[in-house]
């Protein structure tokens, strides 16, 4: 058995994006078709909370990039669903995940439903077109020759587990402490047992935190901007000095179309960011960003098994070619005034399943906090304090009111 050695899908090619309505999946989808390169796009979503067709809505306005986008909503664990979708495929890339921690811990069964059996199906159905192909039996309706689709799996640095030291590399030991993270996990070694049981063409990537326009209100950044922008309290874990790598959604997309046309077949690779921080530092420099007081800080209750600390080295990708272009202050400034000056966007969110979503995961939580005090220089525009100066934006005005292994198969 043998595996194209070559790069990937390149311009004009069909490209099958599985949770592609998501945050990163959708920013991917954006940019990929932003290059007018004659890439069609078909994406698979099933549209849970996190997935919102919304995302979509720039590329689908577009005169010339709407008829090379096609949505079809099903999910990635009914083999109905994937099978013929993956028969008209060049490529797949597959970003379906239940992608947030916290939610995990509150119902892990669907992490698992999507995480483990939806890649499986998704395996699976390559490895079927695989077989079609190395017998000379994939075909286009036309009927020309397919060559077997190339899959890239997106996965997450939280995989590797809480890193005190150093930074994670693609062959360290594999040591989730979330059901998230286990999800995750689980789907990268699936991925790999095809790789090398079934030769399969495959890439993964692992990706530092993410963040951007259009990511759901749950994670750091936007629950901190909306709350501030609502005038409501900012919940903190524990003494919020857990540190993450940041990595802004168009560099990480960009990476990922990089991977998959560039890497090398059972490769993994650490898509950094190159910018780490403490969880209190973003939330400083979104309030300064968004010029609110400080004292909507609440120190809540830390969550079970938090990790305290993500690092990947990304020198493999970096020998590929590729590199981070967004500076962080830069793209962290633009993230909140996207925050700030797209309210319809995140109000839509924030209805009364977000409000369940809320109370269960927070509520007990701020009623048990307390005051956080104010960091050194805070207010300052010397760099002592904020990463991001109180000048960098206008105020705001009144809160907003809210209606209701190294190589895959190693």
């Amino acid at each position: 058995m043998t595996s194209p050695a070559g790069p990937g899908p390149g311009p004009g090619r069909h490209i099958l994006v599985c949770g592609g309505a998501g945050f990163i999946g959708s920013c991917f989808v954006r940019d990929v078709l932003a290059r007018r390169d004659g890439t069609r796009i078909t994406v698979l979503d099933v549209l849970t909370y996190a997935g919102n067709r919304a995302n979509l809505a720039p590329a689908e306005a577009d005169p010339e990039q709407a008829p090379r986008l096609s949505f079809v909503r099903g999910d990635i664990a009914d083999p109905a669903a994937v099978g013929p979708l993956v028969a008209r495929a060049d490529a797949v890339v597959n970003f379906a995940a239940e992608s947030h921690v916290d939610r995990s811990i509150l119902g892990p069964e669907a992490f698992l439903r999507t995480g483990v059996i939806g890649v499986y199906v998704l395996l699976e159905a390559i490895r079927h077109e695989t077989e079609l192909a190395r017998a000379g039996e994939r075909r286009t309706a036309g009927g020309r020759p397919m060559t077997a689709p190339r899959l890239l799996q997106v996965s997450t640095d939280e995989v590797y587990g809480s890193v005190e030291e150093g930074s994670s590399r693609e062959g360290d030991t594999l040591a989730p402490r979330s059901p998230y993270a286990a999800a995750k996990a689980a789907g990268d070694l699936l991925v790999g047992s095809y790789r090398a049981t079934f030769d399969l063409d495959v890439v993964l990537t692992r990706g530092a935190n993410t963040y951007g326009p259009f990511q759901h209100p749950e994670k750091l950044i936007p629950l901190v901007a909306t709350n501030a922008l609502l005038g409501m309290p900012i919940p903190l874990y524990g003494d919020g000095l857990q540190r993450r790598d940041w990595l802004h959604v168009t560099d990480h997309a960009a990476a990922i179309a990089f991977v998959l046309e560039h890497g090398e077949p059972g490769a993994i690779y650490n898509v950094p960011g190159g910018t780490e921080r403490a969880n209190r530092e973003i939330v400083a420099a979104l309030l300064a960003a968004l010029g609110r007081p400080w004292d909507l800080v609440r120190r809540v209750p830390d969550r079970p098994g938090h990790d305290r600390r993500y690092a990947m080295d990304g020198a493999r990708l970096a020998a590929l070619g590729w590199r981070a272009s967004v500076p962080f202050a830069a793209g962290l400034a633009a993230t909140a005034a996207w925050y700030r000056d797209n309210a319809g966007w995140w109000r839509a969110i924030r209805d009364a399943g977000w409000d369940d979503y809320y109370a269960r995961q927070y509520g007990a939580r701020i009623a048990a906090g307390e005051p956080v005090p104010t960091p050194p220089g805070w207010g300052s525009t010397s760099g002592a304090g904020p990463t991001v100066a109180v000048a960098a934006f206008p105020s705001v005005g009144p809160a907003i009111e809210l209606d209701g292994p190294e190589d895959l198969g190693a």
